[in-house]
């Protein structure tokens, strides 16, 4: 045995070093496979790198040939331009000096220059205008003065202070006459340009300057002679035969412009302009200082603009960097892309087994830490939902229990308003924790039996008070077809459509909400019988303005148009044809396609939020939520219950008319005989006194007296449809040959009138009619007179001589209740439930408290509040109950044989936990049983060993999570109550442990 226990760790050991030898080798491996890489990518790299800049050098060197050519061609362009504007400047000089100085007197004034100079003007498009000035020495300045009949100004217009000579302006063009009589050597440049003009003969030039054009210019001066002087004359002799100057304002950017305008590759190419007389500070004369964004290639030319002293050059350069030719990449790339493609195949076909390989373990982590965030989100919904919900099961119970004192009308709104905020608070943590489950996918749903018919009246109810405060109809509508019990989730189906009307309620004010209910096989029938495009939820409109609702009265339940152009009359009368010709259902398994419809006729969904309408917390804009209120997830936690069921949902909607939402949901039939104990379902069976009754109906909206023939069908009784009183009068009194089909000869006992069909002074014309039939003979009983309002019975009735008003929105169970009264007929007690058909109304309370009544009951939870809210609200229904705060004092006072008939537990509380605390519970019951099992195998019969004690414990818990419920049930509790409880919800965990077979 030793032996091979060395041995088997001497094999162990070799291999261990073997796997190490492995290790290293692969490391090895993948070092010399990375280095190999690495050297064969950098040296394909470097392959496309030579052959691009060697294509790229040659593009680059043709580039800047073509820049010196047409730099150069530009430069030359430029200074013949330039030259020719020189020569007609010294031109205008001849002219001056010969019909001025030549003449006696001069032929030569200011008119006369003024005319001939904008006459010639066309031949110096450059020069914004030219003006001569007259060398006046100051000896001659008094009698220059009085033949001018002017004073000589400085540049600044002041009179000019006194100088060894002047240069007034004596004729100018009309463009420039400002500048008449102004001294041009008053400014010291002028002065300098001035004398470098005379003391050279030629022209002269200033530095750039901004002319009334907002042009860069300069101003050409040119000497006037009095003689015509050699070319090689002395400063002297220039000086003493000047007569004047000549000058003219030169545009350097239009004729630049003009220049470029003329050439082609204008766009290609940027022109500088610049006078480098000071190499210091070059001056701009055309062209952007600013420099380009990306270098390029630059040439510069010297020109030559005739002025010895200013030096300027032209600096010319690409727009854009050269482009790139495209065999500069595509050669070297197409080589690259060959190396890399033969470097990858040899190196993917040797390293696929190890990424995979690396992949898988990434992925196993990744799940370990999928799993870990899944587990700690749960705990953490779990936290959040028990540290939320606890402070508001004691704010609702405290509420709850003050509106149960004496208060003050002020103090029970005031009390009143905080329930309701609360509840709200609640419902809105519900809504979160039901999107987070869904994201978790921890979101089960049941499957239990129930009654489709009797969710929908309950939906009914919770918003027929604000229906009828805002005046619109709500109405329901289920198919003959759907099966009475199905199989699904009750509460999830109720909150989906709860979600949807209540949605409709919140967004519409005038008109109705219509709620249908249809099996898939039919309704896809009618809707493929008439087909009508339906588009981007506008039914085939392009735009909003489109959509806006018309004023024309439509065939819909209110009349008002709807959004969902299918759902019409038409449609809807060919959905009732299917149901009466008996057509078969489609499919012959169990499973049930449910197409549910919710019709608005309220503001409509914008056209630019349609495509978010499913999008957690969004809304249509920022005001919905300020005007309506909302948080903008019901919609979302809506698609993923129907998802959940297997079905989709999809609207239509347009702006100012309404919306309509459809979903469906896949359920499974359930036959009432197949309903079991294990699978609880509480019918709501309608009452069956009025089989045999009939009734005519008068309504002139065929889809709304539908709907009411509809619920009078639930209650057994047969109706027939009228539009008008006159007929019904005529119907009821067999004038004309009239009758109803559908009744044959029995006399209807019940005229059910709409109020919109009820005319003025029309309850006295009716009552009186039937009396003249009645006396006559024609009828032996009077029918009862009913109206369908949607205002207050008690209201209604006082104004109106009926025999009772039924109030809007229809309900089987409401509708019952008002025909009881009003036809006087006795409501058998099995029958005796209120509106909702709940067990929480007028007798819901009473079975409640039969329940409860003498109970003892243990509360254990570790929050003082909770516990005097929930010991509040069982001594109420008249139970015992002894409160305590911790697991370990519940299990001193668990001990068998029990006193109480229940306990309720918290589950988070120190020391011991509820889950705990139940184990040593179900523990020691179990050391119980087994002793009184003892007994029996023994021969005693005594009832006290016989016995198995079971205690029901129930969670008093408010997490609403799975994990939690699952838990719960693991560690022996036999159900849970959420925090805070309701009534209902009371009674439905406590009815299968107290109940009278429990007592029994």
């Amino acid at each position: 045995m030793g032996v091979g226990g060395g041995g088997g760790g001497g094999g162990g050991g070799e291999a261990g070093e073997g796997e190490v030898a492995v290790r290293k080798r692969w490391r090895v491996k993948v070092r010399l496979s990375t280095a190999a890489v690495v050297v064969w990518v950098l040296a394909s790299a470097a392959l496309w790198a030579g052959l691009h800049w060697r294509f790229r050098r040659a593009a680059l060197h043709k580039a800047e040939e073509g820049l010196v050519c047409m730099c150069e061609e530009r430069a030359r362009m430029l200074q013949d331009q330039f030259a020719v504007s020189v020569n007609h400047v010294h031109a205008l000089a001849i002219l001056v000096a010969t019909f001025h100085y030549d003449k006696l007197p001069p032929a030569l004034d200011q008119d006369t220059f003024a005319a001939y100079a904008a006459r010639t003007s066309f031949e110096r498009p450059l020069l914004s205008g030219v003006a001569y000035a007259q060398r006046v020495v100051h000896a001659d300045r008094e009698s220059f003065e009085r033949q001018q009949g002017w004073i000589i100004k400085t540049m600044k217009h002041e009179p000019s202070s006194v100088q060894d000579e002047y240069a007034p302006v004596i004729y100018s063009q009309e463009t420039i006459s400002y500048i008449e009589g102004l001294d041009v050597m008053s400014g010291e440049e002028d002065r300098e340009n001035i004398l470098r003009a005379r003391a050279t003969g030629k022209a002269v030039l200033t530095s750039p300057f901004r002319l009334m054009s907002n042009h860069l210019g300069v101003v050409l001066t040119f000497p006037v002679y009095l003689v015509d002087l050699p070319e090689d004359a002395k400063v002297e002799d220039r000086v003493s035969a000047t007569a004047g100057y000549l000058g003219g304002a030169f545009d350097v950017e239009s004729l630049v412009e003009n220049l470029l305008r003329q050439l082609a590759g204008n766009q290609e190419l940027v022109v500088n302009v610049y006078d480098v007389t000071n190499h210091s500070n070059p001056l701009v004369m055309y062209g952007s200082e600013i420099p380009l964004a990306t270098p390029s290639p630059s040439h510069t030319c010297m020109l030559d603009f005739g002025d010895p002293f200013r030096k300027h050059h032209m600096i010319c350069r690409y727009r854009n960097k050269p482009h790139v030719p495209w065999s500069a990449i595509t050669t070297p790339s197409g080589v690259f892309v060959i190396c890399m493609l033969v470097g990858y195949i040899v190196y993917a076909a040797w390293s696929r087994y190890d990424n995979v390989k690396e992949d898988c373990r990434k992925m196993e982590e990744l799940k370990k830490r999928a799993e870990a965030a899944d587990i700690a989100k749960s705990q953490f919904l779990a936290t959040v939902s028990h540290e939320i919900r606890t402070p508001m099961n004691g704010v609702l119970g405290m509420l709850d229990m003050l509106l149960d004192t004496e208060l003050k009308s002020t103090q029970r709104d005031y009390a009143q308003t905080a329930q309701v905020c609360g509840k709200a608070l609640i419902s809105l943590i519900n809504e979160v924790l039901d999107r987070a489950k869904i994201e978790a996918g921890k979101l089960d749903l049941e499957s239990v039996p129930f009654d489709l018919r009797s969710i929908l009246d309950d939906v009914i109810s919770l918003f027929s008070s604000k229906s009828r405060e805002k005046g619109i109809e709500l109405a329901v509508y289920v198919s003959e077809k759907v099966p009475e019990i199905l199989l699904g989730d009750p509460g999830r189906f109720r909150q989906i459509i709860t979600n949807l009307v209540g949605n409709s309620i919140k967004f519409t004010e005038r008109g109705h909400i219509f709620v249908q209910v249809h099996l898939a096989d039919h309704s896809n029938l009618a809707t493929e019988a008439k087909t009508e495009p339906v588009a981007n939820g506008m039914n085939g409109h392009k735009d909003e303005a489109s959509a806006i609702s018309t004023s024309v009265t439509q065939n819909t339940l209110s009349g008002f148009e709807a959004a969902d152009s299918r759902n019409n009359w038409e449609n809807f009368n060919l959905l009732l044809s299917y149901e009466t010709n008996e057509m078969p259902y489609g499919s012959c398994s169990d499973k049930v396609t449910l197409v549910v419809s919710v019709e608005d006729t309220g503001i409509g969904i914008p056209l630019h939020a349609q495509g978010r309408v499913f999008t957690p917390f969004m809304q249509a804009d920022s005001s919905t939520s300020r005007n309506y209120g909302g948080t903008g997830i019901g919609l979302s936690i809506s698609k993923c219950l129907v998802e959940i069921m297997g079905g989709q949902i999809n609207f239509v909607s347009r702006p100012l008319v309404g919306s309509t939402f459809t979903f469906t949901a896949v359920l499974r039939r359930c036959d009432k005989n197949a309903i079991s104990d294990n699978k609880p379902v509480l019918l709501h069976p309608l009452p069956s006194s009025f089989k045999g009754l009939s009734a005519v109906l008068v309504d002139k909206r065929p889809v709304r007296a539908t709907v009411t023939k509809y619920h009078l069908q639930r209650l057994g009784i047969a109706s027939e449809v009228v539009s008008t009183t006159e007929l019904v009068l005529s119907v009821l009194s067999g004038s004309n040959g009239s009758s109803l089909t559908s009744m044959g000869n029995k006399q209807p006992g019940m005229l059910l009138i709409e109020s919109d069909s009820w005319g003025s002074q029309m309850d006295v014309s009716i009552h009186a009619r039937l009396q003249e039939m009645k006396q006559n003979g024609r009828t032996h009983l009077l029918p009862k007179v009913f109206l369908l309002s949607a205002a207050e019975s008690d209201k209604v009735k006082t104004i109106h001589l009926v025999d009772s008003v039924i109030t809007k929105p229809l309900k089987a169970s409401a509708l019952a209740a008002c025909l009881f009264q009003a036809l006087g007929i006795t409501q058998p007690s099995n029958e005796n439930r209120n509106d909702s058909g709940s067990l929480h109304g007028r007798d819901g309370s009473g079975s409640l408290h039969g329940l409860l009544l003498g109970k003892n009951i243990l509360v254990v939870d570790d929050n003082k509040v909770n516990l005097r809210v929930a010991a509040g609200t069982l001594k109420k229904y008249g139970a015992k109950v002894e409160c305590v705060e911790s697991g370990k004092h519940a299990l001193s006072l668990l001990q068998v044989p029990y006193k109480f008939d229940l306990c309720l537990m918290d589950i988070q509380m120190p020391e011991m936990d509820g889950f705990e605390a139940t184990r040593q519970i179900r523990a020691m019951e179990g050391k119980a049983n087994e002793q009184a099992d003892n007994g029996d195998d023994s021969g005693s019969e005594s009832p006290a060993k016989t016995a198995k004690w079971h205690l029901p414990i129930l969670a008093m818990t408010a997490d609403v999570i799975q994990a939690t419920h699952e838990e719960c049930t693991k560690c022996g509790m036999d159900g849970y109550v959420s925090k805070p409880f309701e009534e209902k919800q009371l009674f439905q965990a406590v009815q299968k442990f107290l109940g009278p077979s429990m007592s029994s």
